[in-house]
């Protein structure tokens, strides 16, 4: 099976290819050019670099939330556009998910935090047993504090790892909060993740038109004009 995969997320992003259950080519996007500027040309590099054309491909894969607004809104669009092309069929991967995975496995619970800016982090909290990867708290859009204050029955004091640029940004007021806590710093490029997940359920496809956004929070064009009309 070959799977093309995409993340646009965050400001980097990445794209992959996926074959036979293996990265083959990796791609992690030009910060200073926006996913607009980029899309579709980091797909077709990837392909062009593993040697196929986008009709081989079996299946898309897709970063689908939370994150960059633009850059999720621009990513789903591309991502539809090409699966209209081809009729193929998207799997939408939540970025939390995705980041949780990439931390690998270890001793203790995966804390993912990412960058929600306003003082703000994305997060959820994971843990691995013998059935695999399984939230122990789902995803809100709250300050460190109170994202750690969620927690604290779920987190004991034992280790715990963290993963994703919000926990970086925030390491200050992270780490004295949670002594056991080591943060996984860089994450890697989520693409590959995430195309590899897609290949391991290709059940979770869904048809392009039905790629659901997972934002958490409202996006901050909704919030600034609800500012703006008094609304609440």
């Amino acid at each position: 099976m070959m799977v093309l995969s995409l993340d646009t997320t965050s400001r980097a992003g990445s794209a992959a290819l996926i074959v036979d259950g293996v990265v083959r080519v990796q791609h992690s996007g030009d910060p200073a050019l926006t996913h607009g500027q980029r899309l579709p040309g980091d797909l077709m590099q990837v392909l062009g670099r593993g040697g196929a054309t986008p009709q081989q491909v079996d299946l898309l894969a897709l970063a689908a939330g939370p994150g960059s607004f633009t850059g999720l809104r621009v990513g789903i669009a591309a991502m539809q556009g090409l699966a209209m092309a081809l009729d193929r069929r998207v799997v939408p991967i939540p970025t939390l998910e995705a980041l949780a995975h990439a931390a690998g496995s270890g001793e203790g619970p995966v804390g993912v935090w990412m960058d929600a800016q306003r003082g703000e982090v994305f997060a959820a909290l994971y843990d691995e047993d013998a059935r695999g990867l399984h939230m122990l708290v789902d995803g809100t859009a709250l300050s460190p504090e109170d994202t750690i204050e969620r927690w604290r029955d779920r987190l004991g004091a034992g280790p715990v790892r963290f993963i994703g640029d919000g926990a970086v940004r925030h390491a200050s007021r992270l780490l004295p909060a949670v002594p056991a806590a080591t943060i996984i710093d860089p994450a890697p490029p989520l693409a590959g993740v995430i195309g590899l997940l897609a290949a391991a359920a290709p059940a979770r496809a869904v048809l392009p038109h039905a790629i659901v956004p997972v934002y958490i929070r409202r996006p901050d064009a909704e919030l600034a004009r609800d500012r703006r009309t008094g609304a609440r």
